[in-house]
């Protein structure tokens, strides 16, 4: 069963991610506790799952691009990383 994402829920994750990278300062994690109400990993959880999701391309495709590029950039680092280096 294929859940329908909320489209306020992508636009607020949405723009806080753009205002974020846009040079808000402050602690990322408490900005998402104040704003959301939730942990920074559940966030993270909802935001990767948004990046999947053809609703979030329409609503900002150059963000989610953007941030595509980041999960896969990490995720590479992730699997090249050698044990031992400290590498992170």
């Amino acid at each position: 069963m294929t859940t329908v994402p909320d489209p306020e829920r992508i636009a607020s994750v949405l723009e806080f991610e753009r205002r974020w990278w846009g040079g808000a300062t402050g602690r990322k994690e408490v900005r998402i506790r104040q704003e959301f109400g939730w942990s920074p990993a559940r966030y993270y959880q909802v935001l990767n799952a948004l990046l999947d999701e053809e609703a979030a391309v329409r609503y900002d495709p150059v963000l989610v691009g953007r941030l595509r590029e980041v999960r896969a950039t990490r995720a590479e680092l992730r699997r090249t990383r050698r044990p031992g280096t400290g590498a992170a």
